[in-house]
């Protein structure tokens, strides 16, 4: 799996060819797919017991950015992946067509604000990189971000890219651990996923008319995020590039790839300092003295009853 991840990880500072070097249909032809969702559910249960330790430990949090294409499967995949997890250390944020109150601030604000606590996970589904994406794609909704004019110049998407850059170093500098996940599906799957969608009633609320607008400019998003992943992909904040025909091997690829980051924080529960060994063995004591206490209790209780009968 080490030797997987490490394929589909964007390298840092080396320029890719998002149609050429990634397929969305790959499956890494080393297992099955019954082989695969076993592995996966194993994969579960180990990171529900990584999330316990970080919680216990309150230092680190790890901040997971999901990005894709309409139909990707994020939310099938946030479903899945964090099924054995404690909801109490984890929060899910989607980032939908900013308010008036977001246009009002600088475009970073309302992920800042959402970011996890230390000893969480978060998960943004969409995020700050949308600001590089469907903003580049639809040059329109620019002009509603009210932004200086002379900032809104040709320049104003390498500067973006410099400013998530240093916005993820200083988020790792002060323990928050960024993970990013790209879920790549091919057009023609995703035309598949539409039709479901169309032609299953359960699933005719997922679909908008938007996402066949969208279709349409699939070119410009390929073209948006192939420089979003060689300008951002950094060695501390990594895109993986996941393959999404195929679901059973997308939650594998992620599952693997938040496991790998938290070993290498060597996670492990607070060590217990002597004063406080102390105080739990005083209060063992304590409680242990109670049922003896209570013990005696009912055994004169029972005396007294046997002498009235």
């Amino acid at each position: 799996m080490k030797k997987l991840l490490e394929s589909l990880k964007v390298p840092s500072g080396k320029k890719i060819d998002l149609r050429q070097d990634y397929d969305p249909g790959y499956i890494g032809h080393f297992m099955s797919k019954e082989d695969a969702e076993d592995t996966t559910a194993a994969g579960i249960q180990l990171l529900a017991q990584q999330q316990d330790k970080l919680y216990a430990q309150n230092t680190y949090a790890l901040l997971i950015i999901l990005q894709a294409l309409d139909a990707a499967g994020k939310d099938s995949t946030i479903k899945h992946v964090m099924s054995g997890v404690n909801p109490q250390g984890v929060q899910v944020t989607s980032f939908k067509v900013p308010s008036a109150e977001e246009l009002d601030h600088d475009y970073l604000w309302r992920n800042y604000v959402a970011l996890p606590l230390r000893g969480n996970i978060g998960i943004f589904n969409r995020s700050y990189y949308e600001e590089v994406l469907v903003v580049r794609v639809h040059p329109e909704y620019l002009e509603r971000q009210q932004l200086p004019p002379v900032l809104n110049d040709q320049n104003i998407w390498s500067r973006r890219f410099l400013e998530i850059n240093n916005f993820e170093r200083y988020l790792v500098d002060n323990g928050i651990i960024v993970l990013k996940f790209f879920l790549n599906v091919s057009k023609d799957e995703q035309k598949r996923r539409f039709l479901k969608r169309i032609e299953e009633p359960e699933k005719n609320w997922k679909f908008s008319a938007a996402d066949i607008h969208e279709r349409a400019c699939w070119d410009d998003y390929i073209d948006a995020y192939e420089e979003m992943f060689n300008n951002t992909s950094t060695p501390y904040a990594p895109w993986y590039i996941i393959p999404a025909d195929h679901k059973w091997f997308t939650r594998l690829a992620v599952v693997s790839a938040i496991l790998e980051t938290l070993d290498r924080l060597h996670l492990a529960y607070p060590e217990v300092t002597i004063q406080q060994n102390e105080e739990l063995l005083a209060a063992k004591v304590e409680m242990e003295k109670e049922n003896v206490d209570n013990a005696g209790g009912i055994k004169k209780e029972k005396k007294k009853i046997g002498k009235k009968s």
